[in-house]
């Protein structure tokens, strides 16, 4: 892990309070997809956890929401910012076909992991769930990698009525083989559907490095994981969610 004072390339709005950053930094060296970078943003004093966008050769780019004021004064950011990282387990790139099924800001770090599978000639179908078709992000970004990509609105005004799991029984979508990222509701209906595959879980992370205890999620048996240290991503059956 590197703590580094980065440069910011570039900071900009894609939908309304979803922006994009590209950062050129020496952590792009190490981080994998599913991964996340700690951030600091003066004068708060905890760091806020983001996943990677994507992996370049020298930079890392990622999106992220407004939600608070640490938020929106990223969004003022152009010229440096303090980043520590790639930090936790990102998705395995396995030797096989997938489908990968992201809702809302859940949605980024699966666009990293498209490009690793269909590096290695894997077919890629993408399920992404929104609330509106003004929400919607990244969906012409997967399909230019390649990826056949499914959309689901919560409001019907974009492909199909309802959620993600709508959209994958509407297209007939068979694949076994699951990698998500995005609300809880969704990642349960998906682990009570699917047995194969790993879940990217969201949750509050005060250190980023496992010491603080304050993402501590269960597994099937009971024993206590961090989302930050031992996750964020899990193997489909093993979180109880």
């Amino acid at each position: 892990m590197i703590q580094e004072k980065a440069i910011i390339l570039s900071n900009t709005e894609m939908v309304k309070d979803i922006w994009k950053m590209e950062i050129k930094t020496k952590l792009a060296r190490q981080a994998r997809p599913g991964q996340f970078i700690e951030i600091l943003v003066p004068p708060f004093f905890l760091r806020r956890p983001i996943s990677i966008h994507e992996i370049k050769e020298d930079s890392l780019v990622i999106i992220y929401k407004v939600l608070g004021e640490g938020t929106l004064k990223m969004t003022k950011m152009k010229e440096s910012i303090d980043i520590f990282g790639p930090m936790g387990n990102g998705f395995p790139v396995e030797d096989q076909d997938i489908v990968l099924v992201g809702g809302g800001v859940g949605v980024p770090p699966l666009y990293e992991t498209a490009k690793q599978y269909l590096k290695n000639g894997h077919k890629v179908q993408v399920v992404l769930g929104f609330n509106t078709k003004d929400q919607i992000f990244l969906e012409e970004e997967f399909q230019a990698l390649g990826c056949e990509v499914f959309i689901a609105t919560m409001d019907g005004s974009y492909g199909t009525k309802g959620t993600a799991i709508d959209a994958i029984e509407a297209q007939g979508i068979q694949d076994p083989f699951v990698l998500a990222c995005g609300p809880l509701p969704m990642l349960k209906a998906l682990q009570m559907r699917y047995t194969k595959g790993y879940l990217s879980l969201e949750a509050r992370m005060a250190c980023g490095i496992g010491a603080c205890m304050g993402c501590v999620v269960k597994d099937k048996e009971g024993h206590s994981l961090r989302v930050c240290k031992d996750g964020p991503v899990f193997s489909m059956q093993e979180v109880a969610l």
